[in-house]
């Protein structure tokens, strides 16, 4: 296992990987490729800690540390042993391993996670835990035993300043990468009329004030025998960067709770100056005093929260709405129903593909400028 020439695995919502992949190379990883899943990378350690760092789209980073074939439990046991644990793992870290096994002689998952783990403790001596933050993953397929670690710990879209969250949200790295696949660029204004707990809002602020999405938060990687922390504490330091910035973000919400939960949410990022949120319905929305940007909204859609009846109406309204007060404004809308999409009235662009959102399929509708 060479520890100069990684390959990095960064896990992305399906159907959103292309956007990852994008957001990799304007971040300088080497030749991202998407695959099903996720986008694969390579590099040195430092490249997996500026991955969970500063990408703000992956779900979490995966590093491959090796491969064997095992044709049966004997030999996983005899290789597992043999494999060089003591580069990576330290002996006084708890660690717990997790297996799948797909179209192999070795079938059960939970048989070969075991003897990978008595095989670490044994070599290694280091603490096997069902709650262990070192995840180990082995993955046998057609006979292939590959075997990678999860450097995240957990998921990449806990920011770590977060406090306050109203139903069905948006996780952080799912936002981040619809803002992408809607164009935004960091030096536009950006509005959402059913904000929530200011999801959108905060990543797009913290985007264009280049404030880096893992800077409150601590990582797996932090636990291994490569970790260096003054290395990595001059890396936080050189990759941070702050703008001073006119832009604004615009959110209102119907509900006084969530517009709550947004304020306390933009101040604990550190972004409440870039943002302004107000109560309002969506027949009571202003039109903002800025230059034209783009209108993110993930409205109710049927399958999540509210009668589908009462939603047709409501896209009704903001369709009128965004085309009556938002001329020059680009329109982005989240929904797993083309039929609501469609009673919006808005000139849609041929739909994204299906993304996974809570195990609901939905779409990206977006419309040019509106004129």
């Amino acid at each position: 296992m060479t520890t100069d020439d990684l390959e990095i695995f960064l896990v992305a919502p399906p159907g959103l990987e292309p956007f990852l992949a994008d957001e990799a190379r304007a971040a300088g990883f080497a030749t991202p490729k998407v695959s099903p899943g996720g986008v694969t990378t390579r590099g040195t350690w430092s490249e997996v800690w500026r991955a969970n760092l500063t990408l703000r789209g992956a779900t979490r980073v995966l590093v491959r540390l090796g491969e064997f074939r095992a044709f049966h439990m004997a030999q996983l046991d005899k290789r597992a042993r043999k494999f060089p644990w003591a580069d990576v793992l330290r002996p006084d870290i708890p660690v717990r391993v997790e297996a799948v096994c797909k179209r192999s002689k070795i079938y059960h998952h939970k048989g070969a996670a075991q003897r990978v783990e008595r095989a670490i403790s044994e070599t290694l001596g280091a603490p096997i835990s069902k709650d262990a933050a070192l995840v180990i993953k082995v993955r046998i397929d057609d006979n292939l035993v590959t075997i990678s670690l999860d450097s995240s710990g957990e998921s990449l879209h806990k920011r770590g300043h977060k406090t306050a969250t109203g139903k069905a949200p948006m996780r952080e790295n799912l936002a981040a990468l619809f803002l992408r696949a809607a164009g935004f660029d960091g030096e536009e204004a950006v509005l959402d009329p059913m904000c929530g707990s200011g999801t959108f809002l905060i990543e797009a602020a913290e985007m264009t004030a280049g404030l880096l999405p893992g800077r409150d938060r601590s990582f797996a990687f932090e636990k291994l025998a490569s970790f260096d922390a003054e290395a990595f504490a001059a890396l936080k330091k050189a990759q941070a960067s702050t703008t001073s910035t006119n832009v604004r973000f615009f959110g209102s919400d119907r509900n006084a709770g969530a517009i709550a939960n947004s304020q306390k949410n933009a101040e604990s990022a550190g972004v409440a100056a870039m943002c302004q949120f107000s109560e309002a319905s969506i027949s009571d929305i202003c039109r903002p005093d800025t230059e034209p940007g783009l209108i993110i909204v993930n409205p109710p859609y049927g399958a999540r929260i509210g009668n589908k009846k009462l939603l047709f109406a409501l896209y009704g309204t903001m369709g009128k709405v965004f085309q009556e007060r938002l001329k020059g404004w680009r329109v982005a809308i989240i929904t797993s129903d083309g039929g609501l999409a469609k009673a919006t009235g808005l000139p849609f662009l041929p739909p994204g593909p299906p993304i996974d959102h809570g195990g609901t399929k939905v779409k990206l509708y977006q419309t040019a400028p509106l004129k």
